[in-house]
């Protein structure tokens, strides 16, 4: 099939503002729990809806009394904490239009967001953030302020606390003026893509795209964002996955906890014990990977893969008539087994899991469906206001990114290019015609990504159009399928499959540090054997080429991978290889390892 679309069956009034809810949930249900933060000395405080609106309103007359403008742009340059909401809703009551840059951001790319948006008020978390970006926040052309969310040492209040005290003599009709000067058309957010060729393009998304967002979504994972239902965020808010879902679950009325530290999640879950997570798919493949090795690492490795096989087995037969009654019997034990302790790692209360950001894959989606944790994995950009298809319990393949939402549409271009269409998508490149000219094709958004749509409407993505490798024999080879594979791996943390105009198929491979301890101990290498020496260890080299061989039975000959690179570090996000989401920047792996990867070819 080349084309699918979904009708709609809701529409946006035009003088629909996002942040219409916040007072609507305060009116309709005070009381309901909107959020929980978390205390200095442990567990939670509740915020309710009638505490969220009264704090929403107070920042957002300390906006009008800074001099923020309707249209203004204010930038938040915070890690995920409740803050962040507050203030963005804030924003938007206040008629401003959120500039979102992740906390990670180096100077460099501060000064382009700061400059490019033309942002009157910065509000930064804390001093070391303040410390990266002050220079270029000064020479800022447009900035005006900027506030700190924590207070430095001496300081009586953060910017919170700040912007409620000089809002104290703005009235509520000027409130209530000011919201009424917010449309369904006007400018929700300025969210930079990751500048991968060029300088990266501001994507602006309305209030109707966002509100469009937040219905779709709703709808579609409606026995996920339900009142009631909890959920730990801890994806980064200035990415639009966790920013629509963020907003998604407001509206639903789903409780709502944040935090920015991924090094303890799973003793979080335990405490939290929410109902449905929000993740990438390298948080999945982590908690696979790590619960693989310490069975391994404990002896029990043959039990953990068995139960693997099992969970997998069961899920892909939930598509083909159901289990067999041996299968389910052997489910069964393993699920007191093996599956328990996974749900568990989770909080025991976790239920349903969504996924986006990148492929998640049918292995691991076929794996956490049949331990009892399915994933509904969707597909989107910042263009599209996030998900644009999802699965959902009603449509579910593991392995496709789902159904378009409801209103949308997808279609293949006869290069196999996926193109999307619907209340989501955006209207524009902010201050970049060219670039916005350039993004659509009658009407249809190009994404950018080659995929597929079968006959029930499900769309499968298999690679990025500018990641698609043609060797110097002219084959195709898209590095996603040899990529997810070998990340099954618990040694392996990272891959990246190289070929372009090269005579066969390489990849760079980094090391897990999680897995090396276990490792060494079961291989009988010294514990204090440094990676160097490590990554020459002939055992080591024949377990990875294992997973290579493995992987090669995925795809055809031509397409395998002949060579391969192992490398002495991670890649990780603050050595610049990583996006916050954890894809791989392929250009800055290429650049800086460029003699890797020509020792592939010349070795």
């Amino acid at each position: 099939m080349r084309e699918f679309e979904v009708p709609a069956s809701y529409t946006i009034p035009e003088d629909t503002s996002v942040a219409d809810s916040v007072f609507r949930h305060a009116s309709d249900s005070p009381n309901a729990v909107m959020f929980k933060v978390p205390r200095p000395g442990g567990g939670w405080t509740d915020v309710t809806a009638a505490t969220f609106a009264q704090s929403v309103r107070a920042v957002a007359k300390g906006l009008i009394a800074s001099g923020i403008e309707p249209g203004d742009r204010v930038a938040l340059l915070s890690a995920t904490r409740y803050e962040w909401v507050l203030l963005d809703y804030a924003i938007w009551v206040a008629g401003g239009c959120t500039v979102a840059i992740y906390d990670s951001s180096s100077a460099e790319q501060a000064k382009w967001i700061l400059e490019d948006s033309g942002t009157k008020l910065l509000i930064v978390e804390k001093a070391d953030h303040w410390a990266t970006v002050s220079e270029v926040a000064e020479a800022a052309p447009d900035l005006q302020e900027t506030l700190r969310i924590d207070a430095d040492p001496g300081e009586a209040q953060g910017a919170v606390d700040q912007l409620i005290a000089r809002g104290a003599d703005v009235s509520d009709d000027e409130i209530e003026a000011r919201r009424a000067t917010v449309t369904a058309a006007s400018p929700a957010t300025l969210i930079y893509t990751s500048g991968t060729t060029g300088r990266p393009k501001g994507v602006q998304l309305t209030h109707h795209n966002l509100a469009a967002e937040s219905i779709a979504t709703r709808t579609a994972l409606h026995d996920a964002l339900t009142e009631g239902s909890s959920t730990l965020m801890f994806l980064p808010l200035a990415h639009v996955f966790a920013r629509a879902i963020s907003v998604g679950a407001f509206d639903a009325k789903v409780t709502v906890a944040h935090t920015s530290d991924w090094g303890t999640l799973v003793e979080q879950f335990g405490a939290f014990r929410p109902n449905f997570i929000l993740s990438v798919p390298r948080v999945f493949e982590k908690v696979y990977n790590s619960a693989k090795q310490r069975a391994h690492d404990d002896g029990k490795g043959r039990i953990f893969d068995a139960a693997a096989a099992t969970a997998i087995a069961y899920s892909e037969a939930l598509d083909q008539g159901g289990p067999s009654l041996l299968l389910k019997a052997r489910h069964a034990v393993f699920d007191r087994l093996v599956y328990g302790r996974l749900k568990a790692a989770l909080g025991g209360n976790c239920h349903r899991a969504v996924s986006g950001g990148g492929p998640l894959g049918a292995r691991l989606g076929h794996f956490f469906r049949g331990v009892g944790l399915p994933i509904y994995e969707g597909y989107g950009l910042t263009e599209t206001s996030a998900a644009i298809t999802v699965n959902t319990t009603e449509h579910m393949r593991v392995g496709s990114v789902g159904r378009p939402l409801d209103g949308h549409g997808a279609k293949i271009a006869d290069d196999g290019e996926l193109l999307v269409k619907g209340p989501v998508v955006f209207g524009g490149y902010w201050h970049n015609d060219a670039a916005t000219d350039d993004a659509f094709s009658d009407g249809w958004f190009r994404t950018g990504d080659i995929g597929a749509i079968d006959n029930d409407g499900f769309v499968t993505i298999t690679g990025r159009k500018k990641e698609i490798l043609v060797t110097a024999a002219g084959k195709n080879v898209s590095p996603a399928v040899l990529e997810d594979s070998l990340r099954a791996d618990p040694l392996i943390s990272q891959a990246m499959v190289v070929g372009d105009a090269r005579p066969f198929i390489g990849v760079l491979v980094t090391l897990d540090p999680e897995a090396l301890p276990g490792w060494k101990e079961r291989n009988g290498v010294p514990a204090q054997t440094s990676i160097e020496q490590l990554i020459k260890e002939p055992k080591l080299i024949s377990d990875i080429d294992a997973a290579v061989a493995e992987t090669n039975k995925k795809v055809s000959k031509a397409e395998s991978i002949k060579k391969v690179r192992i490398l002495p570090v991670d890649w990780t996000q603050e050595g610049g290889e990583l996006t916050p989401k954890m894809s791989l920047k392929r250009a800055v792996v290429m650049k800086q390892y460029a003699a890797d990867v020509d020792a592939i070819y010349n070795s």
